[in-house]
């Protein structure tokens, strides 16, 4: 059995769950549309130029469901998923989650995006170990703060050697799936690094190592 790792946004999605939830927010009026839709813009675009803050940019979304009523956040993320992850959920991820499924292969999402965005994400594709970024909770709320490392460029590495140790798992045979620049360290650890629909700088750098390149598109 082998460690088959998987990047969730524009890897196994067929868009990104954190810009995404920031366009929901605004469309229900819960934050000031102008505003966040620029911030959220800015922030993605410093994502796929490699060189974004992941602390500001977790205090920004994590900023609108600081100190809400649990069953409120539930509603809105039921909703989100059916309005904005459902449609881009990819039937060739399901497929390749399926092989590897088949193969007994240990499945893991690894994912920047937090877990209140993405824990639902991961239970919808069947994959019961996550490693995202943590919100932090004080009293059963979200404090709009996050706890540990971020799970986001090198951050996922030793988030994942975390997880091994704990865990007793091994990268012998493993694989690791992502689109992102972002993702190259953890990429250069496995035995099978992927490239997905990926980036120009994460192509580039697959076809000077001779790495595979699918798309799930």
């Amino acid at each position: 059995m082998s460690l088959a790792i998987f990047d969730l946004d524009n890897t196994l999605l067929g868009g990104d769950s954190d810009y995404l939830w920031g366009e929901f927010l605004v469309e229900q009026g819960i934050v000031d549309g102008e505003f966040y839709l620029r911030e959220n813009e800015r922030y993605y675009e410093e994502y796929k130029a490699g060189t974004l803050d992941i602390f500001a940019y977790q205090r920004f979304c994590l900023a609108p469901i600081a100190n809400r009523e649990p069953e409120e956040l539930q509603r809105w993320h039921a909703q989100f998923m059916t309005e904005k992850i459902a449609p881009i959920m990819l039937p060739a991820a399901r497929e390749l989650l399926t092989k590897h499924r088949e193969q007994e292969d240990e499945l893991l999402i690894i994912t920047a995006t937090n877990r209140f965005i993405t824990g639902p994400i991961a239970s919808a594709f069947g994959v019961d170990s996550l490693l995202a970024t943590e919100p932090e909770q004080k009293d059963g709320r979200y404090t709009g703060d996050i706890v540990g490392i971020p799970c986001f460029q090198d951050g996922k590495v030793k988030r994942l050697e975390q997880w091994l140790q704990q865990t007793g798992h091994n990268l012998a045979g493993s694989w690791f799936y992502s689109d992102s620049r972002n993702d190259l360290p953890l990429l250069e650890m496995v035995e099978h690094p992927v490239a997905v629909d990926a980036d120009e700088t994460l192509e580039s750098h697959a076809k000077s190592k001779g790495w595979e390149i699918i798309s799930l598109r």
